[in-house]
This record gives structure tokens, C-alpha cells and sequence, in this order.
């Protein structure tokens, strides 16, 4: 009697253990994401708070940038929690929630692609700029950015569509909801490799084309220096955007990788480290960029972040 009790004593104690750390994963996770949200939320009313910012080509292609990033930091924090509450979804809405996430995914290094080409005919082609660089052009690039990221979607339900889950006893899935978990057939994990490599590569090629463009045409004596200079350093900024970007696509290999080599202490530190620093930073990356190096967001963005400090602490005076 005595061992049985004992055993169950040591049961509790382990199921409470658990417990625990999930809480604690859970809430040093959420946390900064919430912060990352709030952040990114108010970045985007400030960008629709002035006509400047909605009659503005670049401005307007910030906010696609951001929109996407905030609500693939939602999505993905989602997913994150349910993992981390041992919840199983069945196949449906598993597939549902990641293709949401795939579809901001790639709009986010499409968008960054426009953004610096943007910048590039700004500092390279100045009196062009205005008759390029139009928000009716803008809008267009932005329409052609959903649209090829909607073709991918596409894509991957009629991959979907080989594998027989009519010969599957349920669709109550047996493994945590990812985008690993949804790869159901090797056509569906070779067409992944191959358009993320593509996507990158092309966004990679862009980006570093503007950037080097910038510092050529830096060197010219029509070009304002210190234009140039602000769009090297904003180029250089998305450059490391997509790389955060491109390594969050691998984060999940690379744990299930790590999972085997080190303890549970080790690997669930460095977990909620790698989470925050690549899954939700890069998604509020834009935010600060912008938000702290743009003399003209600056200003809005700061009052409409003190306000939202503010008033709940007068409303709590009164």
C-alpha cells in the first residue's frame, strides 16, 4: 500500500512538474508577444491616422508589410500555445490555421522585395520616382502580391487532395498541429523546398541588387548623400528582415534536430529563446525600423503610444 501510494505521490508530483512548466512557457512566451502585438497594432493605425501616410507609395506598402506580419505573429502564437497545451486539432483546421499562416508568410518577403525596389528608383531615379513609384502602380504590385501568394495556397490543397484520408480512422490528428505535420505526401514537401528556395533567393537577389544600386549611385555627385545613406542603411535593415524571415521557415527542423541531443531543461530554454528572437522579433522588426528611423512616423506613432499609456492611467486618477 504504501508503494502504491507512493508511486501515485510520485505521479502528481510529475504531472504537476509538467504542468508548471508549461504555464511558464506559456506566459514567458505570450508576454513578449503581446507586447510585439501592441506595438504592431498601433503602427497600423498610425499609418491609416494621416493622409500622408494612405497617399504615400511606400507608406502604403509598409502597411501590407505589417499587416502580414501581425497577423502571422497571431496565427503563429496560436499554433505556438495550442502545441504547448497538448491540444490535437483534427486535419481540417490544422489546415485551415497553416494556410492562413503560409498565405502572410510569403507576402511578408514580397512585400520587402517592392519596398526596396522602391527605395532603389527613389535614390538612383529621383525624377522618375513620381511617375513610377504611383499608388495606383502601388496597389497593383500589392494586388499581385496576394494573388501569387493565394496561387501558392492553391497549390498546396490540391497537393492535399493526394493523400487518401479516407483510408485514416479519424480526422483527429495524432501529432501537434505545424506545418511539418500538413507536408502529407513527398510532393508536397518537394514543392515546399523548392518555392521557399525560389521565393528566398528571389527576394535575396532583389534586395541585395537595390542595396549595391544605392552605394553605386551614392557615389554620384547628383545624388543627395544623405538619402542615400538612410536607403543603404533601410535596404541593409530588410536584407536581415529576410534572413530572420527565412531562418523562422527552418525553426521548427531545426528543434525536432536539437530535441535529441539535449536535456529537457536545456532544449525548453532554448526553445523559448529561439521562439522569441526568431518567430515573433522579425515580425515587429518593421515596426521599429520604421517606426523609430522615419522622421515623418515617428511623431504620430510615439502620441499614439503614450496616449494608450496615458489614459488608462487617468481614467484610474479620476
Amino acid at each position: 500500500m504504501s508503494d502504491t501510494s507512493g508511486s501515485q505521490t510520485n505521479i502528481t508530483d510529475g504531472q504537476q512538474v509538467q504542468l508548471l512548466e508549461r504555464v511558464s512557457v506559456a506566459v514567458l512566451t505570450t508576454l513578449p508577444c503581446c507586447v510585439f502585438l501592441f506595438i504592431n497594432v498601433t503602427m497600423l493605425f498610425t499609418l491609416r491616422s494621416k493622409p500622408v501616410f494612405c497617399e504615400t507609395s511606400r507608406y502604403v506598402l509598409l502597411y501590407n508589410l505589417l499587416f502580414a506580419d501581425t497577423v502571422e505573429m497571431a496565427l503563429g502564437h496560436l499554433l505556438y500555445l495550442i502545441a504547448v497545451c497538448r491540444l490535437f486539432l483534427t486535419y481540417p483546421v490544422c489546415g485551415f490555421l497553416n494556410f492562413l499562416t503560409n498565405l502572410n508568410l510569403t507576402i511578408s518577403p514580397l512585400t520587402l522585395l517592392v519596398m526596396s525596389l522602391e527605395r532603389y528608383v527613389a535614390v538612383c531615379y529621383p525624377l522618375r520616382h513620381t511617375t513610377i513609384i504611383t499608388i495606383r502602380n502601388t496597389g497593383v504590385a500589392i494586388v499581385v502580391i496576394w494573388a501569387f501568394s493565394s496561387l501558392n495556397i492553391l497549390t498546396r490543397v490540391l497537393l492535399l487532395l493526394e493523400f487518401p484520408f479516407k483510408d485514416l480512422e479519424s480526422l483527429q490528428m495524432k501529432d501537434f498541429c505545424s506545418d511539418r505535420t500538413m507536408s502529407l505526401g513527398p510532393r508536397s514537401n518537394d514543392y515546399d523546398r523548392a518555392f521557399i528556395c525560389v521565393l528566398f533567393i528571389s527576394a535575396g537577389v532583389a534586395i541585395s541588387f537595390s542595396y549595391f544600386g544605392v552605394i553605386i549611385a551614392a557615389r554620384s555627385a547628383s545624388t543627395d548623400k544623405a538619402s542615400a545613406r538612410k536607403a543603404r542603411n533601410t535596404l541593409l535593415l530588410h536584407l536581415v528582415q529576410l534572413c530572420l524571415i527565412l531562418f523562422s521557415t527552418i525553426f521548427n527542423p531545426l528543434l525536432m534536430a536539437l530535441s535529441g541531443i539535449l536535456t529537457r531543461l536545456v532544449f525548453l530554454r532554448l526553445y523559448i529563446f529561439l521562439y522569441v528572437c526568431v518567430s515573433l522579433f522579425p515580425r515587429c522588426l518593421c515596426s521599429l525600423i520604421y517606426g523609430i528611423r522615419d522622421q515623418t512616423i515617428r511623431p504620430v506613432l510615439m502620441h499614439h503610444l503614450c496616449c494608450a499609456f496615458l489614459k488608462p492611467a487617468v481614467s484610474n486618477s479620476k
